[in-house]
């Protein structure tokens, strides 16, 4: 009898040490610095939020976060390196809109997938803000599309490259207006900015932290933010919807993913920090000062989010006739 309770306990024990395994390392976690591999440039949007983030993580969980810029290849490269990492917590990647909504639209082969990664959270939101070249005669969107429309096939619309967000959401604008416009990638927003500013460019959907500090120096016009709301750094700059484009909602957000399989205990913690950080007062003023919407959803939000807006930009795609490459 009592042969048979000491192997009923010695069972209960073995199977109670596969969940005291996967809970020693949450516990423990972070006890190194952390690899956050980031495929924005120095000084790019997602480097710039996410910097502040990290910052609070790190005094929040007693370890560094360390940002490694690996910008290049449609975010493809950076992308690569977190999906082949240990999913041991201890590299994490900054995902972008392109990473995982429009990258598989328009390359027929990817090193990754999203079943490679672990959603954390969705820690901004950047939507677009349309600007146009003050030598344009529009001060309002509808203005600008029948100049578009009395200028067929020669206005000029920058993006951050072929497939990129800012370059789906000129396709949508112009699916959404009837007008026909030339775009000109590059290889980034910077390039097509300095370009609108110097007006070798007619317009460009872009984020508030490369748009606003040309707005306020009145380098360039803003006509409409492409979001439900306004933003608060813009207050008198209507959004697209309010001038009759309907839910036109276009932009870019900036996540935190782990490797798959990396413990839930980990990314539970993971999550936490992040979603204190983003609750700071200071953060939050930081970060909507960049014309960014904090967000801070959780990892089921952000896996429906992806999947949400794939279907959307899909129909974008398929009606620009952009073909895989």
């Amino acid at each position: 009898m009592a042969d048979r309770s000491c192997r009923g306990l010695a069972a209960a024990m073995l199977v109670a040490l596969p969940a005291a395994a996967s809970a020693q390392p949450a516990a423990n976690y972070p006890d190194r610095p952390v690899r956050v591999v980031n495929p924005s440039s120095p000084g790019g949007g997602a480097d710039v939020v996410s910097r502040i983030v990290m910052q609070e993580v790190s005094k929040a969980l007693g370890q560094s976060f360390i940002i490694d810029n690996r910008p290049g290849a449609a975010n493809i490269i950076a992308t690569e390196i977190a999906a082949k990492a240990p999913p041991d917590g201890y590299t994490l990647l900054i995902a972008a809109t392109g990473t995982f909504v429009t990258n598989p639209l328009l390359y027929a082969k990817l090193p990754y997938s999203i079943k490679d990664f672990e959603t954390i959270s969705i820690v901004a939101d950047a939507p677009f803000i349309l600007s146009v070249h003050p030598s344009v005669p529009a001060r309002t969107v509808k203005e600008l599309v029948a100049h578009a429309k009395a200028q067929e096939g020669k206005l000029t619309f920058a993006s951050f490259g072929r497939g990129s967000s800012s370059h789906l959401a000129g396709e949508l604008f112009q699916s959404v207006t009837g007008t026909k416009l030339v775009h000109v990638p590059y290889k980034g927003a910077a390039p097509g900015m300095a370009d609108l500013v110097a007006g070798q460019i007619t317009m460009a959907f872009d984020s508030g932290l490369s748009s606003i500090p040309n707005i306020t120096a009145k380098r360039i016009r803003p006509l409409g933010v492409a979001a439900p709301q306004r933003l608060p750094s813009l207050p008198d700059v209507p959004t697209l919807a309010e001038q009759g484009l309907g839910a036109f909602d276009a932009g870019t957000w900036y996540g935190v993913m782990a490797p798959a399989r990396t413990p839930k205990p980990i990314v539970d913690r993971l999550h936490g920090a992040i979603v204190k950080a983003l609750a700071l007062p200071d953060v939050a003023k930081r970060i909507n000062d960049l014309g960014t919407a904090v967000i801070g959803n959780t990892p089921v939000e952000f896996s429906a989010q992806i999947a949400r807006e794939s279907e959307r930009w899909a129909a974008v795609v398929k009606q620009a006739g952009l073909k895989p490459e």
